[in-house]
């Protein structure tokens, strides 16, 4: 695997951190962008002269995280294409093919060299696979009688940070991967990214986890450490405890697979439910990024600045606009900062804020008598220009997205999905999916809806399914029979009947039996009557508009005890019944996120939770990991940072299998309620369920424009 450059672990202790906006430190992963772009430009370099690159469509959105078109030429990359069937013309010596170690990119690659040679151009060929060699690729280039002309090495592409506190391996596929093809690779593929954090940042003191595949990694990830610090010669942190890290929380998707399947209430969540987003970019309409012009000052008492460039079109013209790529992303747009994670019901609201002090500002340079005053106020001007392209941007998005929000599909949509999560009425909630099937509603919004009936009450009455799926092949296609067919059999099993056929397995039947009604009440999972929102806001389930994902609450169990069983952001002074060796200390009486915090606890894993934990079904994993010939744990150097006056740590969690933009926003906000420990989020990918259901159904994104569009 690739190794870190050599400058960054010796300059880690100077910048392995940064003050957050709360002031505490968070840890800084832009070293994971340094490594994989240092891999790629190593990778190019190995090749001598101009050079073609050959492009994975599905690779473009990663590389341009880390990466931009000006690095690869100036590396020599003259040319470059998306990788298809078909004839590949090149004008320079060397091709590099890039690309994910599929069956599908192989035989074309083979197809093109062999075409080639039968024309008799001469090239040399290296294939750059992504993140690792494969040997089943060497087979098929063998097979097709190529290998000889080919130089296969690999591209070690791992953890691309796409957030402060946020990293990604951008596999779109893994859930696919993992629980309909039965492919573990990207177990294995988490677990060298895992090791590498380990490389920069120190050995994980502790790793829990919830979950068959979270056992499988955490197994794989503890065996693979021991060998790597046995066999390690190079200058890195994985033969020492950590003093950023507390402990690895490892989450694999099927423990909870109801909260990807909700419509996401957040306002980067539903951008991603409604507009789409892609690697951390959104097709916006052109307008929304034009630069604007400062405003004529308004009447005063009028409002926020009314001219054409605050202004956005109307909804249906935004629509029809040619669209445009947008980074979201906090580093270049501050205001996105504070309204991703924001329930969509509160961004009007801080719009209009950010809106008015805006032409408050614009209006100083009336103020401005003096020459100095004017100097000060033309110094703002440029920051007061960046900020009002934001705001014209985040207006015209929330103006596209409120009329899809009110759509009567959306809103039974949802009203199904309250019903079923608080177990209302359920054979009522079947009916009105089938009636929002003879009404020819969206493919993705069916199956949705159907997978969470069948999770949540434990499979649909055999004779129901029956009928809904004879509805759903009628009127939408019999092409869809191999996605239900998917969704129905092990180990996915997302759409079941009950009771289940006498042949199913025993195994199958007990991961079916998904504890959902129990976990509502132990885990706290629906907040009745949330109103006003700024009371629902004070807990994780405002990201669903009263419903706690579960996934939180799980993480919640090891690095926040309190907060499952009660509201730590809004009863501060209440008395909450934990084993006393993990209750939370400090703190001060009194409402909301601003007032003191509570002080984090100690990892000490699943105590005070093991019969919840133990109630759903997969693995439960508790390691405390110790380096290799040395008998003690690191436990006590863990509690020693979450002394007063020491150091934040920092708690990783990964999400195999994919986690959304939700679950993101209940992190940040659980994050923001202790003292002393903050979160970094990692993931095989973003996921929502609507991607859920296009991987399942082997739909992939499309590539369009020039050659270089995607990157």
């Amino acid at each position: 695997m690739a190794a870190a450059p050599s400058t960054s672990t010796s300059t880690l202790d100077d910048s392995a951190s940064r003050p957050s906006q709360d002031g505490e430190q968070l840890l800084d992963v832009s070293v994971l962008k340094d490594i994989a772009r240092k891999d790629l430009v190593d990778a190019l370099n190995s090749v001598n002269g101009a050079k073609t690159l050959v492009l994975d469509p599905s690779l473009a959105g990663p590389l341009s995280l880390v990466t931009e078109v000006t690095l690869l030429k100036h590396h020599g990359v003259d040319k470059m294409f998306w990788l298809e069937p078909g004839p590949l013309s090149a004008t320079s010596p060397n091709i590099i093919y890039l690309c994910r170690p599929m069956i599908k990119w192989i035989k074309i690659i083979a197809d093109q060299i062999k075409r080639h040679a039968r024309e008799g151009q001469s090239y040399t060929y290296t294939l750059l696979l992504v993140p690792r060699i494969s040997t089943l690729v060497k087979r098929i280039l063998e097979e097709e009688g190529v290998l000889g002309d080919v130089t296969v090495s690999a591209y070690n592409l791992q953890f691309i940070p796409i957030a402060e506190d946020v990293i990604s391996l951008e596999n779109d596929n893994a859930f696919k991967e993992l629980w309909v093809d039965g492919d573990e690779t990207v177990i294995f593929d988490s677990a060298q990214a895992l090791i590498t954090l380990e490389k920069l940042f120190g050995l994980f003191p502790r790793i829990v986890g919830k979950g068959d595949y979270a056992a499988r990694l955490a197994t794989l990830l503890t065996r693979h450490t021991s060998t790597s610090i046995s066999d390690n010669s190079s200058n890195n942190l994985l033969g020492q405890a950590s003093e950023k890290f507390d402990s690895l929380i490892i989450l694999d998707r099927r423990v909870d697979m109801i909260t990807p399947l909700l419509t996401q209430l957040t306002y980067e969540g539903l951008i991603d439910e409604l507009v789409g987003i892609k690697n951390s970019h959104v097709e916006v309409p052109a307008s929304l990024l034009a630069t604007p012009a400062a405003p004529n000052a308004t009447p005063s008492g009028s409002g926020p600045p009314t001219d054409p460039t605050t202004s956005t079109a109307p909804a249906s013209s935004l629509m029809k606009e040619k669209k445009k790529k947008y980074h979201l992303t906090s580093t270049i747009d501050p205001l996105f900062a504070e309204l991703r994670d924001l329930n969509f019901s509160s961004v009007g609201k801080k719009l209009n804020q950010v809106a008015r002090r805006l032409d408050e500002d614009y209006k100083g340079r009336h103020q401005a008598k003096t020459v100095a005053q004017l100097r000060d106020f033309v110094g703002k001007l440029g920051g007061l220009q960046t900020e009002h392209q934001s705001l014209r941007l985040h207006t015209g998005l929330s103006e596209m997205i409120v009329p899809m929000t009110r759509t009567e599909e959306f809103n039974k949509s949802l009203e199904i999905q309250q019903n079923l999560l608080a177990s209302y009425d359920v054979n009522r909630q079947i009916s009105a999916i089938e009636d929002l099937i003879n009404q020819g509603a969206d493919m993705q919004t069916i199956l949705r809806l159907l997978c969470l009936a069948s999770i949540i009450t434990g499979g649909i009455k055999t004779k129901t399914l029956d009928i809904i799926k004879r509805e759903i092949l009628q009127s939408y296609g019999y092409n869809y029979l191999p996605l239900l067919l998917s969704l129905s059999s092990p180990p996915l099993s997302a759409l079941v009947p009950n009771p289940l056929p006498a042949s199913t397995p025993p195994s199958i039947v007990t991961a079916s039996k998904y504890p959902y009604t129990s976990l509502r009440k132990s885990l706290r999972l629906l907040i009745e009557d949330p109103d006003p929102m700024e009371e629902l806001e004070n807990d994780i389930s405002y990201v669903y508009s009263g419903y706690a994902p579960i996934s939180v609450r799980l993480i919640q169990c090891v690095a926040q005890k309190g907060g499952v069983l009660s509201n730590p952001a809004g009863d501060k002074d209440k008395k909450i019944n934990i084993p006393a060796d993990t209750e939370t200390s400090g703190g001060a009486k009194g409402k909301g996120v601003a007032d003191a915090k509570v002080r984090a606890h100690p990892i000490v894993g699943w105590k005070g939770f093991e019969d919840v934990v133990a109630s759903i079904p997969g693995e439960t994993v508790d390691i405390v990991q110790k380096i290799p010939g040395s008998s003690e744990s690191h436990v006590p150097a863990v509690s020693n940072l979450l002394l007063p006056g020491e150091q934040s740590s920092t708690t990783s969690v990964f999400f195999l299998g994919g986690c959304t933009y939700t679950e993101v926003a209940a992190l940040r906000w659980v994050g923001r309620q202790n003292k002393g420990r903050k979160f970094l989020i990692a993931t095989t990918g973003i996921i929502s369920g609507s991607s859920m259901i296009d991987s399942i159904a082997g739909i992939g994104g499309t590539t369009s424009g020039s050659r270089d569009a995607g990157l």
